[in-house]
């Protein structure tokens, strides 16, 4: 029989931006499929799926996504003259910006326990190795007269071992635009860290007391600095 168009709708639209699915991108978690564009967009202020609330990854939720080729083929079918819009949107948006317009991604071939390939599909994205260590930032207050400031968006970071605390402050100044006089303490456990102290040192010396669910957990306040008082 024939189906009317409106009665598979609820299955190919984003919940997010309630449009067709482009580039249909399901979380491994909970199999909840969204625009690739939309969800990515929404990882970049939380880690919980925005259908069914699950925590998808603690510090990098990116890495939990897969596009979804076949069903994106689905929806391509379905809605008649979809595909062929949205690849002269994209190269308008490519040529209108002098920019080479870049080539579909095609899921490479790998040998089979049979002796066959198969195409398997990668991750969207990778961790680059050397981003071996993740932070869980936590804000415990800031003092009068440290001025304005905007909240942290995001306060699961991943790093490299190497960075210091200094590099933990800089990246706090930048992101939440404090004062140059605006003092920032930051604090693992029962100790208040130094600049040159790096991450993967204070992992160590601090051991599981500084973790929480494989997170190196530093509490950061804002303070008058001592400069400012005199």
């Amino acid at each position: 029989r024939l189906i009317n168009l409106s009665e598979l709708t609820p299955y190919i639209l984003c919940s997010i931006c309630k449009g067709y699915l482009i580039d249909a991108t399901t979380i491994t978690e909970c199999l909840h499929t969204f625009c690739k564009s939309c969800i990515v967009r929404h990882f970049y202020y939380s880690n919980r799926c925005p259908k069914c609330n699950i925590v998808v990854h603690q510090t990098q939720p990116l890495y939990n996504i897969r596009l979804d080729r076949q069903l994106q083929d689905i929806v391509y079918k379905l809605v008649i003259n979809l595909e062929e819009r949205e690849k002269k949107q994209m190269h308008d948006f490519y040529k209108e910006r002098g920019l080479e317009v870049p080539k579909p991604a095609v899921p490479q071939p790998v040998p089979s326990s049979k002796g066959r390939s198969k195409k398997v599909l990668e991750s969207v994205f990778r961790i680059p190795p050397e981003l071996d260590m993740s932070l869980l930032l936590e804000f415990i207050g800031a003092n009068e007269g440290t001025g304005h400031f905007k909240p942290l968006e995001k306060k699961f970071v991943r790093v490299s071992g190497e960075a210091t605390i200094g590099h933990v402050e800089k990246f706090l100044r930048r992101k939440m635009g404090l004062d140059p006089a605006c003092q920032v303490d930051i604090i693992c456990g029962d100790h208040l860290l130094e600049r040159y102290q790096t991450l993967r040192e204070i992992r160590r010396a601090i051991g599981d007391a500084a973790m929480q669910d494989g997170l190196l957990v530093l509490h950061y306040g804002l303070v008058v600095s001592p400069l400012k008082i005199t």
